[in-house]
C-alpha cells in the first residue's frame, strides 16, 4: 500500500514518537518549519510533542494519541517526526493499526524511527520513509542534497537513481551551525560486487533488530538489506548486531545489503567492515556495497521502506535505483 505523494499546499504533520521537541532549540524549530513551507507545506504539530519527562519523552499515551490523531485528520498528507530516540518500540502494542491501514500517510524519520516504519510496514503493508526528521531541517548549511532527494521521494513518482554527494560531513551542527566542517565523499565502497532486486527492509540496524521475533518485524523474503548505525556502535557491536539479523529466520530471502556511513566516533574503518562482512558465511553470495548517503551522518538520502531497490556493483562503479 502507497499512500498519495506529497504536494505543495499539503499538511504536514510534525509529532515526537520517540524524544521530544522540547530539546530542539527554538531557532532551529523555527528554520525547519520556514525550510518545509519553503517547499510548499503548511506545518502542523501535534497536541503532546512538546511534552517532556525525565527521558526526555512524554507517555505512550500521549504519543500514541498524537499519532493516531495525526492519521485520522483528513486535513493532514504527511507526517514527520520530530527526532530519534530509544523508546519508539514501547509505542508498537498500543497502537491501533487498523487506523492507519484506512488513513495511508506517508511517515518520515530514521535512526529510533525504524521500529516504528518498519512495523507499520509490517502490519499493514503500507510504505513508511527513511529520511529526515522534522529537526533535520534546521540544519543551517549543508543540507541541498538531503532536501533534494526527500522531495525526489515524497513530491515525485519517479524512480530515483542514487548519486553521492560530493561532500559529506559528521559534526554537531546543532551546536554550532557556523562550525562545520565538511569531507569529500569518494562514493560507495564495494564490499562484495553483484547484481539484486527486491524490496527495502531496515534503517537504524540495533533499532531493527528490537523488532526480531515479534509480529513486527518485516519479511525478509526477497528483500534488500538497508541498514546502518549510529556513533554507540562500534566494529564488535556491528559485527554482532549483523550477525543477529543474519540469525532470523527467512534471511536465507536476502537479495543484497546498501549500508549507510557510519560516524567517525563507531572507529569503523572501510577494512574492519570488509572483514565483517566476508567473515560470514550467508553473506558470501550477496551484493554488499557501504558508505551510502543514509544514517547519523549528513547529507541523507530518503528511502522507501516497502519499497523497490536494484543494485549493480562492481569495483569502480554502483548502480543504486529506488522506486516506490
Amino acid at each position: 500500500m502507497r499512500a498519495r505523494e506529497l504536494q505543495p499546499g499539503d499538511e504536514i504533520r510534525v509529532i515526537s514518537p520517540s524524544r521530544s521537541m522540547a530539546m530542539i532549540a527554538e531557532d532551529q524549530r523555527e528554520l525547519a518549519k520556514q525550510r518545509l513551507e519553503a517547499l510548499g507545506f503548511t506545518v502542523t504539530f501535534g497536541q503532546h510533542y512538546m511534552e517532556v519527562d525525565d527521558f526526555v519523552s512524554s507517555s505512550i499515551k500521549a504519543r500514541i494519541e498524537d499519532l493516531h490523531q495525526a492519521f485520522l485528520d483528513p486535513k493532514v498528507a504527511g507526517i514527520l517526526t520530530t527526532i530519534g530516540g530509544y523508546n519508539t518500540n514501547q509505542l508498537l502494542s498500543d497502537i491501533d493499526f487498523s487506523i492507519i491501514q484506512s488513513n495511508p500517510k506517508r511517515l518520515c524519520g530514521y535512526s529510533d524511527i525504524t521500529a516504528l516504519g518498519n512495523a507499520i510496514y509490517a502490519k499493514t503493508g503500507l510504505i513508511t520513509y527513511s529520511g529526515p526528521h522534522f529537526s533535520t531541517f534546521g540544519m543551517l548549511h549543508g543540507l541541498e542534497y538531503t532536501t533534494d532527494y526527500f522531495r525526489k521521494m515524497m513530491l515525485e513518482d519517479e524512480t530515483i537513481s542514487i548519486l553521492h554527494s560530493d561532500t559529506w560531513s559528521d559534526d554537531a551542527w546543532y551546536l554550532d551551525q557556523e562550525k562545520r566542517h565538511f569531507i569529500p565523499n569518494e562514493g560507495p565502497d564495494v564490499i562484495q560486487a553483484g547484481e539484486a532486486e527486491g524490496t527495502i527492509i531496515g534503517g537504524n540496524l540495533c533499532t531493527l533488530n528490537l523488532l526480531q521475533g515479534t509480529a513486527y518485524m518485516p519479511s525478509l523474503a526477497n528483500s534488500i538489506l538497508f541498514i546502518e548505525d549510529d556513533l554507540e556502535s562500534s566494529p564488535q557491536t556491528f559485527d554482532r548486531d549483523l550477525q543477529s539479523l543474519i540469525h532470523q529466520p527467512g534471511f536465507e530471502g536476502v537479495q543484497a545489503i546498501v549500508i549507510g556511513r557510519f560516524q567517525q566516533a563507531s572507529r569503523m574503518t572501510q577494512d574492519l567492515l570488509r572483514q565483517i562482512i566476508t567473515s560470514k558465511k550467508a553473506l558470501a553470495h550477496l551484493p554488499v556495497i557501504a558508505d551510502v548517503n543514509f544514517g547519523h551522518t549528513t547529507p541523507q538520502i530518503t528511502f522507501p521502506i516497502g519499497g523497490r531497490a536494484r543494485i549493480h556493483a562492481s569495483h569502480g562503479k554502483v548502480e543504486l535505483i529506488i522506486s516506490e
